[in-house]
């Protein structure tokens, strides 16, 4: 006859509840190592410093094969020319802070106007029904087409630029936060809720931390529509109390047919937004997801 001994082995007998929760702990734990310096400039800094040298290649090849006229395509040496003649003129880093501080002022106006926006479209659904397909509609809407209106509403000044950076950028501030409150947990509205956060600490508290990946991919595209509603504005408004910013330095290029010049303009607009991201949304990113166990390693 078979056996029906039920007595559990001493090894069974000598797992106890704290050793299981260890074990649990142990599975949880994420361990996260410094990446040697070489490791990251091998990963991070390599590949796109290939990607330009290959660009860079490809241009001055096609320059030397006089694929077209030389005042259509100049050489990257006659481009670094114009950008040392910008350096000797002292007016290199005049440009571009001039759009600089014209972007990140407005982007942090736009923050600041989208945020209560995104809360008050998520939580009231009449506003949303209401609002809500506007602001969509709103960010598929070229920047370019408000300067006009912009120019007609307010003249050709530093409030015309404002505007249109606003008129861009803030819709999609409200609609990322809108995303990401759409995308909190509802246990976790509902524990805010039993732990009395209502009104702005619901919003602090709840809402805001809970939708932060959502809210940051709104920044950065936020962002991106603040630099590209300047540039906009830029080559269509100009004024002598304006200054001159990266895109009026691009439409002066133009007009005065120097495509050295116009390169040039574009190449900086590309540094600066690049620069932007990698200094300060893409650490950012980083490091809410690596707060939230979503980052295993180091990127």
């Amino acid at each position: 006859m078979a056996s029906t001994d039920t007595t559990p082995s001493p090894v069974l007998e000598k797992t106890t509840a704290a050793d299981v929760g260890a074990g649990l702990d142990a599975l949880d734990a994420v361990v996260t190592q410094r990446t040697p310096l070489t490791t990251v400039l091998r990963q991070k800094a390599l590949p796109p410093l290939v990607a330009v040298a290959l660009v860079l290649g490809v241009w001055q090849l096609a320059f030397s094969l006089e694929l077209t006229d030389e005042y259509k395509l100049p050489s990257p040496g006659m481009v670094w020319a114009a950008l040392a003649d910008l350096w000797a003129q002292g007016t290199l880093f005049s440009i571009i802070w001039t759009s600089l501080w014209r972007g990140l002022s407005g982007f942090v106006a736009a923050v600041i106007i989208g945020t209560p926006i995104g809360l008050l479209v998520a939580q009231v659904k009449p506003v949303r029904a209401a609002i809500g397909p506007i602001l969509s509609g709103l960010q598929s809407l070229p920047s370019v087409a408000w300067v006009p209106a912009a120019v007609i509403w307010l003249g050709v000044n530093s409030s015309t630029m404002y505007a249109v950076i606003l008129l861009g950028a803030v819709p999609s501030v409200a609609n990322g936060l809108v995303a990401g409150i759409d995308q909190v947990p509802p246990l976790l509205l509902r524990s805010g809720r039993t732990m009395g956060a209502t009104g702005l600490a619901r919003a602090r508290h709840v809402l805001l931390p809970g939708a932060l990946p959502g809210y940051l991919a709104g920044l950065k595209q936020g962002w991106a529509f603040s630099w590209r509603s300047l540039m906009a504005a830029e080559l269509i408004a100009a004024s002598p109390d304006l200054g001159v910013g990266l895109g009026r330095f691009l439409e002066n290029q133009r007009e005065f047919n120097d495509m050295s010049g116009v390169l040039l303009g574009i190449i900086l607009i590309l540094i600066v937004g690049v620069a932007i991201d990698l200094l300060f949304f893409s650490p950012l990113e980083r490091r809410v997801l690596r707060n939230r166990g979503l980052l295993v390693s180091n990127r």
